[in-house]
């Protein structure tokens, strides 16, 4: 990826706001002489700042040093006290991106009334370089805004814009998706250790496997369907541990994905 001509602020150095801060350095999208973080946890400044990126203790010395957009990079329930400070130091029509999960655009365009917003759902691998981020724009957004944005997260990994109904969906898909597959990943390797597997031998060709069919998926494009009739003969092994899996399986993800919506509702809504 090419360089980005603008300039970042983040609000938050921690576990996201580190690995968006260190991503787009280490990536090639940003220098790190384009990237201020504000972060109170001394350590993180030191860790960030041994990286060569600026970092503040306070808001009011962030927004000393304009910036061409400031990430708020914080957990949902600090954001309505970032917010409050925010509103006096802002600049009218500064470009906002906030990463909080189950706070609206209409939330956050209503606490910042003069500020062009850009909600984006990202997911943990971004702190690999292999996330996936939804961005949708908010009204006073422009369609400028809305492709820096991507540009900047598809640094990160992958990033493609949508509404924000599609955007809680993919919260519900990608932005849990790591505990899914994590949990898949362990229930496979404890099903390979009772049947005489060791542990650790087992857990790494798991993750060896899974890492293989994503590469393979993403190289070619292929449909899942059509990559499983590959490895699928006609009554083999295979073909018969699909046929115990693949009905629960698909009810499981199914129920996994509505709970995690309902309950993006129910966050947006205390």
């Amino acid at each position: 990826m090419g360089r980005i001509d603008m300039t970042m602020a983040l609000v938050g150095g921690g576990s996201m706001g580190g690995a968006i801060a260190r991503g787009v350095v280490s990536s090639g999208a940003l220098d790190a002489s384009q990237v201020t973080v504000c972060e109170p946890s001394e350590s993180a400044r030191d860790a960030l700042a041994a990286e060569g990126v600026a970092c503040v203790a306070e808001l009011a010395d962030l927004l000393a040093r304009p910036a061409d957009t400031l990430v708020l990079a914080v957990k949902p329930q600090v954001l309505p006290a970032v917010l409050r400070e925010l509103v006096p130091l802002l600049p009218d029509g500064q470009l906002v991106v906030s990463i909080a999960a189950g706070v609206r655009l209409a939330t956050l365009e209503a606490a910042l009334p003069t500020a062009r917003v850009v909600r984006v759902m990202p997911n943990l691998p971004l702190q690999v370089l292999s996330g996936a981020t939804a961005v949708c724009p908010g009204a006073r957004a422009t369609a400028h805004d809305a492709e820096l944005v991507r540009s900047l997260f598809a640094a990160l990994g992958s990033a493609q814009v949508m509404t924000e109904a599609q955007l809680d969906v993919a919260g519900a898909v990608s932005g849990c998706g790591p505990a899914y597959f994590a949990l898949f990943v362990d229930d496979l390797t404890r099903a390979g250790v009772r049947h005489g597997l060791p542990a650790a031998a087992c857990r790494e060709m798991v993750l060896a496997t899974m890492r293989g069919v994503a590469e393979q998926l993403l190289g070619s494009g292929e449909h899942p369907r059509a990559y499983m009739e590959r490895v699928t003969s006609p009554g083999g092994t295979t073909a018969a541990a699909l046929e115990a899996m693949e009905s629960p399986l698909s009810r499981a993800a199914g129920e996994a994905v509505e709970a995690a919506l309902r309950r993006t509702i129910e966050l947006a809504e205390a």
